[in-house]
C-alpha cells in the first residue's frame, strides 16, 4: 500500500515538472536561467499529526536550478536535505521538489508555489507556497530570500521554511515585451512620468521630453537649441531679440526679416520657393457654317481673362477647327472666322491686350471625331485655347 501511494506521489511530481518544463520550451529559446546554493531554517508544526510529535526545528542545505520562460514567469527544481531537532535522535532527510514563480513588476518580488517531496520517516508529500525576492549583488550573482509555507496533504500539517542563498544567473534578456515601456522612449512605466511620449522624442530620466538649454522649447521643436540661460526666446526658441521672425536666422544675417513662421528658409533667412505649372483653358462650339458666339457671357471668358491677368507674362492661340462636310477651304476659313470671333471677344469685350493674343483656323484637319456623324459635325465645330503658367510657391517648414 505504502508503495502505491509513494509511486502516485511521485508520477504527481514528474507531471508537474514535465507540464513547466514543456511550458518553458516553447516560449523561450534562450531565458535567463540561474543554479543557487541555500541554507533553510525549518519550522515543524508538532501540533499536527503528519509528523512524529518528537521531531522539531532544524537547518538544511540545498540547491536549486531555475529559468525564466517570460519576463514574469520561471520555474525551478529544487532538492535540499534536511537536518530535523528530535527525541531521542535527530532525523535528517530529503526533499526534492519542483515550483513556479511569479515575478512582480520590476522583479520587485515574486510569488511562488509548487509541491515537495519528503522522506523523513515515510515519503510524505507537501504542497508549498510563499514569498521571495532575488536581489542584485553585481557580476551576475544574486542573493535569495524566502519565506515559505508547507502543507502536508496526507496529514493536515503545517511548516515553514525560511531561506537564505547565493544564485549566480547566465543566459539571455528577460527584458519585459509586454508594455513596461508602452511609449518606447527607453524609461519604463513604473518610472516613466510622460508615459505618452511622441516616438523619437529624446527624453530624461523620468520619461519626459528634454529641454537641454532649458529655454521652455522641446528639443524636437528648438531650432536653437542652445539659447543662452534667461533668453527670452519664441515658439522655434530662438532668441526674440537675435531672430525676430524666429526662423532661425540670427537677425545680422538674416535678410528677410519677417519671413513667415510656416516658410521654408534659405541660409539667408529668405523664403524657399517652389516652380509649378498652372493652365487654363477654353472651349467654344458653332452652328454649322456659323461664326457667331452664340453666349458671349459664359463664365469661362472672365475665368481665362483674369487668369491671363494674373500671369501678365503668358499669352495664348485661339485654334478654329470645322467639321469634315463641305469644300476644305472654305471649311478653313469658317474656322479662320471663328477663332477670329473668339480673339475679338476677348479683346473687346474682356480687355486682354491684343498683342497676348493670335487666331488661327486649322479647317477640318484636327477632327476630333471622325465619324461624319451630326454628333461629330457638332463637336468639330468649335475653337480652343489654352495659357500655361508657371507658378511661384512658397515650400512649408
Amino acid at each position: 500500500m505504502k508503495g502505491r501511494i509513494k509511486m502516485k506521489k511521485l508520477l504527481i511530481l514528474s507531471a508537474v515538472a514535465a507540464s513547466l518544463s514543456v511550458n518553458a520550451q516553447t516560449q523561450t529559446e534562450d531565458s535567463e536561467k540561474w543554479v543557487a546554493g541555500f541554507i533553510e531554517y525549518y519550522s515543524t508544526d508538532k501540533s499536527g499529526s503528519g509528523f512524529p510529535d518528537y521531531l522539531d526545528n532544524g537547518v538544511g542545505l540545498g540547491a536549486e536550478f531555475g529559468f525564466k520562460f517570460s519576463p514574469e514567469w520561471a520555474t525551478r527544481l529544487e532538492v535540499a536535505h534536511l537536518n530535523i531537532d528530535a527525541t531521542p535522535t535527530d532525523k535528517s532527510g530529503n526533499r526534492v521538489g519542483v515550483d513556479a514563480l511569479y515575478f512582480l513588476p520590476d522583479d520587485l518580488m515574486y510569488v511562488f508555489g509548487g509541491v515537495k517531496i519528503t522522506n523523513f520517516n515515510d515519503t510524505d508529500l507537501m504542497g508549498n507556497f510563499g514569498l521571495g525576492k532575488h536581489w542584485d549583488v553585481g557580476n551576475d550573482f544574486k542573493i535569495i530570500t524566502e519565506v515559505a509555507v508547507y502543507q502536508l496533504i496526507d496529514g493536515g500539517d503545517t511548516h515553514m521554511g525560511y531561506k537564505v542563498g547565493l544564485a549566480y544567473t547566465f543566459g539571455g534578456s528577460t527584458v519585459s515585451t509586454t508594455s513596461k515601456d508602452s511609449d518606447n522612449d527607453g524609461v519604463f512605466d513604473s518610472i516613466d512620468q510622460c508615459a505618452n511620449t511622441p516616438i523619437g522624442t529624446q527624453v530624461d530620466n523620468v520619461g519626459c521630453a528634454l529641454d537641454s538649454d532649458g529655454d521652455g522649447v522641446l528639443n524636437d521643436v528648438d531650432m536653437c537649441p542652445d539659447t543662452p540661460a534667461g533668453t527670452k526666446v519664441g515658439a522655434k526658441g530662438c532668441s526674440l531679440i537675435l531672430d525676430a521672425d524666429q526662423d532661425g536666422i540670427l537677425d545680422e544675417q538674416d535678410q528677410c526679416a519677417d519671413t513667415p513662421m510656416t516658410d521654408k528658409v534659405d541660409a539667408n533667412g529668405c523664403s524657399v520657393f517652389t516652380e509649378e505649372q498652372v493652365s487654363i483653358d477654353i472651349k467654344v462650339l458653332f452652328g454649322n457654317n456659323s461664326s457667331v458666339i452664340n453666349n458671349p457671357d459664359d463664365a469661362q471668358f472672365q475665368e481665362f481673362t483674369d487668369f491671363m491677368n494674373r500671369y501678365p507674362a503668358t499669352d495664348t492661340l485661339i485654334e478654329g477647327h470645322a467639321s469634315a462636310p463641305g469644300d476644305a477651304d472654305y471649311n478653313m476659313t469658317v474656322s479662320q472666322k471663328r477663332a477670329e470671333a473668339v480673339k475679338t471677344l476677348l479683346i473687346n469685350t474682356y480687355g486682354i491686350d491684343s498683342v497676348r493674343i493670335k487666331a488661327k483656323g486649322f479647317g477640318e484637319n484636327q477632327l476630333l471625331d471622325t465619324s461624319n456623324t451630326a454628333a461629330a459635325n457638332k463637336v468639330n465645330r468649335r475653337i480652343t485655347a489654352k495659357v500655361t503658367a508657371s507658378k511661384r510657391m512658397k515650400v512649408e517648414r
